[in-house]
């Protein structure tokens, strides 16, 4: 089977593609030069949160895009040797709260050795239909239903269908790009 046959996986079946079996990189790219480079392309900060059976449990990513509008898809990429995987391999729901201006410190809590606990507790949550908790003051919360899974190096690739979408009061987005975080269309 070839290494591309290897990438794809359903929900019934979790395969990992091992580093080993990885193709060399392209034209010598080292991962340092890869993750420099990574720095330049600026994303929306999010908290993903998830509850079901595995638990509740929450983390920042970057890592997230639409994927289609027909049905409405987004991906969510999620390290496998993260403290909050287990969790998320055995839920099948999600929300992708993204961050407004002022949320440094939420996206640090999430993102950090900060006990689950803790974080839930630092701010005000609702619960959506799909059971995953909404951050109140997102800037935009999108409740998904996890549909597929693809496991590609280190990480998990969780494609998520949203069944509903929560707009916040405020305008602005929190963005990460050269490493720092960035408010965005904040009115002033």
């Amino acid at each position: 089977m070839s290494v591309a046959q290897n990438l794809h996986v359903d929900d019934s079946r979790h395969a990992a593609l091992s580093i080993a079996t990885m193709p060399p990189p392209v034209g010598g790219l080292s991962r340092e030069d890869y993750r420099n480079a990574m720095a330049r392309l600026g994303a929306a900060v999010n908290i993903i949160t998830t509850d079901g059976p595995g638990g509740r449990a929450g983390f920042t990513a970057s890592a997230v895009s639409s994927v289609t509008d027909t049905p409405p898809t987004l991906l969510v990429c999620l390290n496998r040797s993260a403290s909050v995987y287990p969790a998320f391999r055995d839920n099948q729901a999600l929300c992708v709260n993204t961050l407004g201006p002022g949320h440094q410190h939420l996206s640090n809590l999430f993102g950090g050795k900060t006990p689950m606990a803790q974080r839930f507790a630092a701010c005000d949550w609702k619960t959506a239909a799909s059971g995953a908790p909404i951050l109140a003051q997102a800037a935009v919360s999108f409740d998904c239903r996890v549909t597929s899974r693809t496991c590609i190096g280190t990480h998990e690739v969780l494609f998520c269908q949203v069944l509903a979408v929560e707009l916040g009061a405020g305008t602005g987005s929190l963005v990460y790009f050269d490493r720092r975080y960035h408010e965005i269309g904040v009115s002033g």
